[in-house]
């Protein structure tokens, strides 16, 4: 088959994080497509949506939009309409879908989930405490995070725990070493969940090795002998064992489905602890 190319117009009344995930995520599902994107963020009046009109009959595609005005939209729609190009609102089934079960109408308000609410500081906070706390940095503090990550050297542990605290999770990592014991502490942590990564040998060889050239140094030490990477591997799989911590396999997971396991894990030991409280509360019977 040969590669596809085309045209890929992105029009969004906020900041457009939302309909790019939604296009990198259908993207996702398509081989040997070259994408062109234009970006048009922001779009709020019909003065700015005239000129992205200009561009988008010079360069014909796929319009995705998210827009909450409706005669902004209205004037998307029918110029799409005279220019014969297919376009999608990105958001109107799931919309649809929420007003017809919950009986109300959406509030047409361009980047409402963006608002600075609870949740976005306690995303910020979350990113600040991880950021301070990665590679076993500040470990006399791990008792604040959500999650603990252990794992040997390029186990994902730190772009794992970045993503982790993007979603509002403190996260602290760790590396395990050998020659090197992590400080007692960890094995004592009582708030946060701690996770132990794992992954096959021979891909951590691969990752280990291409760290080395991007650094230019040496590509054969202890760092990528086969026998040494087994017994990290090993003894960090001890340690985690020993512990009763949860393991995830890296191996075969990207870094979004690494964390989505994580967050399962964190979920469900919550779930757990809310359930043992709710147990061992007396009922007011009065």
């Amino acid at each position: 088959m040969g590669m596809s190319r085309f045209h890929l117009h992105l029009l969004s009344d906020s900041t457009g994080e939302t309909l790019e995930n939604i296009a990198k995520a259908a993207l996702a599902q398509f081989d040997a497509v070259e994408i062109i994107k234009h970006f048009w963020p922001m779009v709020r009046s019909e003065t700015h949506l005239d000129r992205i009109l200009d561009e988008v009959a010079a360069n014909p595609g796929l319009v995705l939009f998210t827009l909450v005005n409706p005669d902004i939209r209205a004037k998307l729609e029918r110029r799409c309409r005279v220019l014969g190009l297919p376009m999608v609102p990105a958001l109107d089934a799931v919309s649809d879908a929420l007003s017809n079960l919950l009986g109300q109408a959406a509030k047409a308000r361009p980047g409402r989930q963006h608002v600075l609410d609870a949740a976005y500081f306690a995303r910020v906070e979350a990113i600040q405490f991880t950021i301070a706390h990665d590679d076993g940095q500040n470990w006399e503090n791990w008792e604040a995070a959500d999650i603990v990550l252990a794992g040997v050297s390029r186990s994902s542990k730190t772009p794992t725990s970045i993503y982790l605290a993007n979603r509002g999770y403190k996260t602290a990592n760790i590396p395990i070493v050998v020659e090197s014991p992590p400080p007692p502490s960890l094995f004592s942590l009582r708030h946060p969940l701690v996770v132990g990564l794992t992954t096959n040998p021979e891909r951590l060889i691969a990752v280990r090795r291409n760290r080395l050239l991007s650094l230019n140094q040496a590509p054969e030490t202890d760092y990528v002998n086969d026998e040494k990477v087994k017994a990290e591997l090993a003894f960090a799989r001890r340690m985690f064992a020993d512990n009763g911590w949860p393991v995830i396999d890296v191996t075969r997971r990207s870094i979004e489905e690494s964390a989505a396991a994580i967050i399962n894990l964190f979920n469900e030991r919550e779930a757990a602890r809310e359930s043992r409280r709710q147990a061992t509360t007396p009922v007011d019977r009065t």
